[in-house]
């Protein structure tokens, strides 16, 4: 009886949770500026950009043929950039959840994130974008985003970036996906290595070509985020990581990808302090079909040279391979009210602490353009079989 009464609760308290909506929210801030929809840049919804949203976002979040000094205070220094107002949106999650981490139990995680996000161009090559993650899993995450982008480098056609982002972004960006599951394979990394594909410190530079192909090279630390040490260094060694990418387009629905990574990082924390290299190198495959349907595939194999375990145990050569493929479907497109989302993952090593397969399947209906209701199931089948649920809201005004 209590199993009854406890599964009858949390599914009625989910189903006020889920019927929640409001007419009243105002759109972000790229919308907010240029009075445009949201349905302009995202199919069907946000965060999942179309091609004119990856444009706009390349052109360093302005619309070429749009007046930009009227967002400008006119101070009479035409080299200052000050905004009439400064442009700001926030993202509010919410969900209820039940079995994570297979330990049986229902959670209500409102908020789940809440997120300060600001952006713009600061003048007709320079513009800024960064969010600030207010709660996080219910603490303060810090900034993660966080750069400056500088187009059209010398008249170069190369974009070029400098701050913290995901190194993985030229592939896949996680920060886009539908799914509360991860692309597992970008955040993989063995033992005591610091090095994956998930945020970093660095620069990139970025250029398109007519011929459809775009090519992306990447420095970086190579140590993911984290607190500057008492000389104001956050790198941890010596060591700078390299990677690339280049994508062909092939027509308006196949592009077709491959990266390669290389980088070298000091394992603290052990005798003697070694060494380890890194190489990295997969291809990637994305077909779109008018945004009704999107496939999206990714391989990637790492090599690590030299690992070590806890509390000290020296592994030597680690070889860890997977990936994933993800499938979204909205009906109409653009124009879509509701879509569903698969997404397999699969990560494979001779460490078996890395070890992971799932298959999840997501639905989300919109209420408003920038308010929708999800649900996703995962089954786990690696390291051990079991199912989570989760259901909720995903806002941005």
């Amino acid at each position: 009886m209590k199993t009854k009464s406890t599964v009858s609760c949390f599914a009625l308290s989910l189903l006020i949770l889920l019927s929640y909506s409001s007419d009243s929210f105002a759109i972000p801030a790229f919308a907010r500026k240029y009075s445009i929809s949201c349905q302009v840049c995202h199919a069907p919804a946000m965060p999942r950009l179309k091609a004119f949203g990856e444009d706009f976002a390349g052109e360093g979040f302005r619309l070429k043929e749009y007046e930009s000094p009227r967002h400008f205070l006119q101070t009479g220094d035409d080299r200052l950039s000050l905004f009439r107002e400064l442009p700001l949106a926030l993202r509010l999650d919410g969900f209820a959840t039940y079995n994570f981490d297979d330990r049986g139990q229902a959670d209500f995680s409102a908020p789940f994130v809440l997120k300060i996000m600001s952006g713009g161009e600061l003048s007709d090559k320079l513009s800024y974008y960064f969010y600030f993650l207010l709660s996080e899993r219910g603490g303060i995450a810090g900034i993660e985003d966080a750069f400056l982008m500088y187009r059209d480098l010398f008249g170069t056609g190369i974009n070029f970036y400098v701050g913290q982002f995901q190194a993985s972004d030229p592939l896949f960006k996680g920060e886009l996906r539908y799914t509360l599951e991860p692309y597992k394979i970008y955040g993989s990394r063995p033992g005591y290595s610091r090095t994956d594909l998930k945020y970093d410190r660095g620069i990139i530079f970025e250029k398109g070509f007519s011929t459809g192909t775009d090519i992306v090279a990447q420095v970086l630390n190579g140590c993911g985020l984290g607190e500057a040490d008492e000389g104001y260094l956050f790198d941890h060694d010596k060591y700078k990581n390299f990677m690339g990418k280049i994508t062909q387009s092939f027509g308006e629905n196949l592009s077709i990808g491959a990266f390669a990574y290389s980088g070298r990082e000091k394992i603290y924390g052990v005798p003697d302090e070694p060494v380890n290299d890194i190489l990295m190198f997969g291809p990637d495959v994305s077909l779109n079909f008018s945004d009704r349907l999107v496939v999206n595939v990714q391989y990637l194999k790492r090599t690590d040279l030299n690992i070590y375990m806890p509390p000290l145990a020296d592994i030597g050569e680690c070889n860890t391979e997977g990936g994933f493929a993800e499938i979204i479907f909205s009906p109409e497109g653009d124009k879509s009210k509701w879509y569903l989302t698969a997404l397999g993952n699969l990560v494979s090593s001779n460490l078996d602490e890395l070890d992971y397969k799932s298959a999840t399947l997501h639905a989300g209906y919109l209420v408003r353009r920038n308010v929708r209701l999800v649900a996703e199931y995962t089954r786990v089948i690696e390291p051990f079989e079991y199912g989570k649920v989760s259901a909720g809201f995903i806002s941005a005004f």
